[in-house]
């Protein structure tokens, strides 16, 4: 059975609704994978207790004396909590005792401690942090959100295989169409990191269907959207806005007019849908690629709902085999970059 270990400490939200969403994910196991709770075991257990009908559950407990705080300098914390729940989960993959961490955790902390403890993987300079955005045609991939802020172009080309591969085999997509986030749609535009991907990119073995405006994203012109990690937090904070503002803009606007209430009663399914397509509760977590192993880290405010998610996320990756794909696409790579991408 695959064992997905999971920071039972890190989150706004943690301990409770970690080990909610825990439990529910284990509920949905059917003997595919066990949830593996990381902390402080009296604290886990007295949140265990909580629910009913776990005694049969695929579910165990490993403790961990120390906790990351949310607002934490990352690496400090990384380097004098040798005993962190954070850290203590990704020992576990190391050894090979779990196949995946999932945490809600300190982002800064989760990334710095992937790559001390699992290192990055032979040919990826720099891992990129991926996140799921809505689109017409579904969802779509968008990397680098914030790993690596200061991209080289050949760092946006292993974003896009990585990000290929992974959207592939999360979603069943045989071959994701991936696009290089820029200023206009012509191959001539953009600035000088995103003309020297865009080379590099048409004639990478992927699906590159050229550059995407920002709008193109929620639009669903591609699949799968490489940027550097500035601009890729930069859009992922106003997506995540999004949600917010239409929800208090249809309040508004009902308790404004009469009949908006009734119509708003009528279409409430409709609101309904759209709540559902830009929460990012239903897409669990964001991969931290180009380490050797598997880390899913989950929104700081995740609801049991999102951690469940983020725990199916990373048992679609160990099942499918997720991480050894992306190395054996990178080492097998032979395109000659050329020495002024450096």
């Amino acid at each position: 059975m695959v064992k997905i270990a999971l920071d039972a400490m890190g989150g706004d939200n943690a301990p409770h609704d970690v080990v909610h969403g825990g439990i529910e994910a284990a509920r949905l196991s059917k003997s595919r994978f066990e949830v593996v709770l990381v902390g402080e075991e009296q604290v886990i257990r007295k949140e265990m207790a909580r629910h009913f009908r776990i005694h049969d559950l695929p579910i165990s407990v490993v403790h961990a004396s120390e906790t990351i705080q949310m607002d934490e300098e990352p690496v400090i914390a990384v380097k004098q909590k040798k005993d962190s729940s954070m850290a203590v989960a990704m020992a576990l993959q190391k050894k090979g005792k779990v196949a995946a961490v999932v945490s809600a955790g300190n982002t800064g902390a989760l990334m710095a401690t992937a790559l001390f403890t699992l290192k990055r993987m032979e040919g990826v300079r720099r891992p990129a942090l991926g996140t799921i955005m809505p689109s017409e045609n579904g969802r779509a991939i968008l990397l680098d959100v914030g790993a690596t802020v200061d991209c080289r172009p050949d760092d946006l080309l292993k974003f896009a295989i990585m990000g290929s591969i992974y959207f592939s085999q999360i979603y069943n997509e045989s071959k994701p169409r991936v696009g290089l986030l820029n200023i206009g749609h012509e191959a001539m535009k953009g600035n000088e990191l995103t003309l020297k991907a865009y080379s590099l990119l048409s004639a990478a073995p992927i699906h590159f269907v050229g550059n995407v405006e920002g709008g193109g994203i929620l639009h669903g012109d591609a699949d799968v959207v490489v940027c550097d990690g500035f601009t890729g937090n930069a859009v992922l904070k106003f997506g995540e806005s999004l949600l917010s503002i239409f929800k208090s803009s249809i309040r508004k606007l009902t308790r404004k007019y009469i009949l908006s209430q009734l119509g708003a009663v009528l279409m409430k399914p409709t609101f309904d849908g759209i709540r559902k397509l830009f929460d990012y509760q239903e897409y669990g977590g964001a991969p931290f690629l180009g380490v050797q192993g598997i880390c899913i880290k989950a929104h700081g405010r995740s609801t049991p709902k999102a951690i469940k998610n983020a725990v199916l996320v990373a048992y679609k990756m160990a099942a499918g085999n997720v991480t050894q794909k992306i190395s054996d696409e990178i080492k097998q790579l032979s395109i000659d970059l050329p020495s002024e991408s450096s």
